[in-house]
Formats: C-alpha cells, structure tokens, sequence
C-alpha cells in the first residue's frame, strides 16, 4: 500500500511541475532535464565543497600535538564545524529560493577559498577554530547545488539525479580523509587546506560559466529576509513528511559520524600504527558502498522510498557487528565500513527524493530544514564517538554506534505505520 501512495506522489509531482514556472532565464536553460556531464560537475563541486569539513577527521592527532589540544576534547573541532554549518544551513541556504542561484553559489565558494586560507596559515589555536568555524558556515554551499539540481533536473528523473548529486557528497566526505591523508604524509597537513583552495577557486570559475544565470520572478508580496527564515521552521511544523526523514538524517548521519571522527585513533596507534596515508585509504572503502546506494534515488522515483529505507536501516544495524572485528580481521572490519556507507547513502537519497516533492517553490528550505538535523546528528556523533573511545574503547563506540542504528530503525517502523494509515485515509477521501 505504502509503495503505491508513494507512486501516486510521484506523477502528482509530475503533473504539478508541468504547470508551474518559477524562472525566467536570461540565457538557454535545460528546463526539464540535466545532462549527464552538468550532473557529475554538480556532484563533483558538491564532493569538493563538503570535504572541507571533514579534512580535520584524520588529522586529529597531528592537530591536538601541534596546538596542545587533549584527546578527549579534540573531536569537539569537528563538533564546532558542524554547528557552524547547522549555522549556515539556517543562515545561507535559504538564500536559495530568494536570490540569483549562480551568484550565490559561486560568490560561497570564494569565500570558502578565504576561509581554507585562513585554516592552512593558523599559527594559534584560535585562528585555527575560527578559520574550520567559517569552513563549516560556508560549506553548506552543496545544499544550495542539491537544491538547485533538483530544480533542474526533470521530475520524473529527479531522484536519480539527487541520488547522483549526493552520492558526490558522501564520495567527498569519505575522499576527504584519504585525499587529507596522502598531503600530509607528503607535506604536512596545511597543505590539505591550501591546496583545496586553489581547487575551490578553479571549481568556482567552472561554475560561473556553467550554471544557468536563473533570476527569480517577481513576486506580488516578496518574502523578506526574515520571513524567509521563519519559513523553514514552518516547513518543519506543516510537513509530516519533512519532519520524519530530517529525525532520519539525524539518526543515520550520528551513526556515520560515529564510526569515522574516532577511526583515525586506534589505527595511528599500536598495534596497527598506520600512517595518515593508509588511514586515509579506509574512505576508498566507503566509496564502494557509497557509489552502491546511488540507485536509491532511482527506486524513490518508482515510489519504492519506504522499502529501500526499511532494508537500509537494516543493514546499518547489521554493519556495527562487522565493524566491531577491527581488531580481529581488518578485512571483516572494511566490510563492514562499505555496508555502513552503502545504507546511509541509501536513506539519505531517498529522504531527499521524496522531500523535494513537497514544495516545488521551496527546495532550498526544505533542505535547509532538513539538513540542519543532518549537522546535528553529525556534531552529536562527532562529541560522543571520541568520549567514548577516550573511556570505553573501540567497543565503546560500537555499541554507542549500534544504539543509534537500532532507535533509528524503531523509529522509521513506528513513523512507516503513521504514514500508511494516514495514506490510507487520503486515499479514501
């Protein structure tokens, strides 16, 4: 019944789309469909953009030598990171659906160059929080780019092409710590920062030719900056839908973060002693499973949101147990890092496939709404991980990471029976 509903979702979405028109365009517009080369650019501007946040995971320990940072509180630089992105998504990404969606995307990309600068050049402790604090406001720019790709893309493709989207930003994030990894092996970490600047500056120049110079109608009572705001927050309080997938997003992402932010500190210590560059490798693992779930985009589109999530929950359950062998096999241990990844990816793209049906007008508070749960699970996993470890070990963060799989999947059973009743009743009326 419930794949059905979501169908029935999905060609009203359609429909509606068909009518509606949001832009006027100031040059040629793919105005229903992405090509597959505009696509990838946005997956990969996007992989670029968010891997800035996630440079510092494997770097922890060189950091907390060099400015004097204890193990226990060091996870909280990537914690201050993801506040000030949960910041940004509340701040900026709204910004969206009000203004010119080049400029902003390119004009965030060059002030992240600053930022990178900024953290790459830190000769205190303070410069450096303050400079990974405005990398993490401004690297909400791959939500602006999702959004946007969204709106982009045709309707009836629209998942496939967020699931590609995203599936960049997942790939990012898990290239981040081998591409961080492999530089500071070779040249200390500043050069991590500094040279993804440089990429950043390129990628914003390819942008700026690329991206269709969209400029938004006018409208009879045009939101105002602050009204704009708020209405994220009214987005969260009508959309049942909303507010279900963004608890899911907090969920599976503290899980995510749970697993990688401690990772670097029991395999840069005996009896493994790896070098950053093949602590580093282990994101090469997490693409694989990363690339695996890109599909999911594809199903939401068929209307099968709810069964992928319900098998992806499972699975992120499941991967804790092979995850808890990096001791006994680093084999088993790397499976299990591919089937955390594969079904992370898998609900996320399919959260956000079937959110962008809601409010075709307000793509970018909708995800702005939904990705502030997402920095919140984040942060939260990013805090709680290295407690753990710092107390209770590998095995400490196992279970901490099991614990917030299982309530997720508790909690999708519960909402997935509220949903299909509440399907039920409409489709009666």
């Amino acid at each position: 019944m419930e794949e059905v509903i979501e169908k029935v979702a999905v060609k009203k979405e359609v429909q509606a789309d068909s009518s509606q028109a949001t832009f006027v365009t100031s040059g040629p517009v793919p105005s229903s469909s992405m090509s597959r080369s505009v696509t990838l650019l946005f997956s990969v501007a996007c992989g670029m953009s968010v891997a800035n946040i996630y440079f510092a995971q494997p770097l922890l320990d060189n950091l907390a030598r060099e400015f004097g940072i204890d193990y226990s509180i060091i996870g909280s630089l990537i914690t201050i990171t993801q506040i000030f992105y949960a910041v940004g998504l509340l701040m900026l990404v709204p910004l969206g659906d009000f203004l010119n969606q080049r400029r902003l995307i390119t004009g965030q990309m060059l002030l992240s160059v600053i930022a990178l600068v900024m953290v790459g050049t830190a000769s205190t402790s303070t410069v450096l929080f303050a400079g990974i604090a405005l990398v993490g406001l401004l690297a909400v720019v791959t939500q602006t780019l999702v959004a946007f790709a969204a709106t982009l893309a045709a309707p009836e493709n629209r998942g496939q092409v967020v699931g590609v989207v995203t599936s960049g930003i997942v790939i990012g994030i898990l290239l981040a710590r081998t591409f961080s990894g492999v530089l500071t092996d070779f040249s200390g970490w500043r050069s991590v920062y500094l040279v993804s600047a440089a990429l950043m500056l390129l990628m914003a120049c390819v942008l700026f030719r690329v991206l269709p110079n969209n400029r938004r109608e006018k409208q009879p009572q045009q939101l105002s900056y602050s009204r704009l705001l708020r209405s994220v927050f009214m987005l969260l309080a009508q959309e049942h839908i909303l507010r279900i997938r963004s608890v899911l997003a907090m969920l599976i992402f503290a899980a995510f973060s749970i697993m990688w932010t401690p990772l670097v500190l029991p395999l840069s210590a005996p009896p493994f002693s790896l070098s950053h560059t093949a602590i580093g490798a282990f994101g090469l693992a997490g693409v694989a499973g990363a690339l695996g779930a890109a599909r999911a985009g594809k199903l939401a589109d068929g209307g099968y949101g709810q069964k992928t999530t319900g098998i992806a929950l499972t699975l992120l359950l499941l991967s804790w147990l092979l995850i808890s062998y990096i001791e006994q096999s680093l084999f088993v241990f790397i499976l299990g890092i591919v089937l955390l990844d594969l079904a992370v990816q898998a609900v996320h793209v399919t959260n956000q496939s079937m959110i962008f049906t809601l409010r075709t007008e307000a793509r970018s508070r909708l995800t702005a709404g939904y990705m502030v749960f997402y920095s919140i699970g984040v942060a939260t996993g990013s805090i709680t991980s290295t407690y753990a470890y710092a107390n209770y070990g590998w095995d400490g963060v196992c279970l901490l990471g099991a614990s917030v799989s299982a309530l997720a999947l508790l909690f999708w059973v519960m909402t997935s029976r509220v949903k299909a009743k509440t399907g039920n009743k409409a489709g009666a009326k």
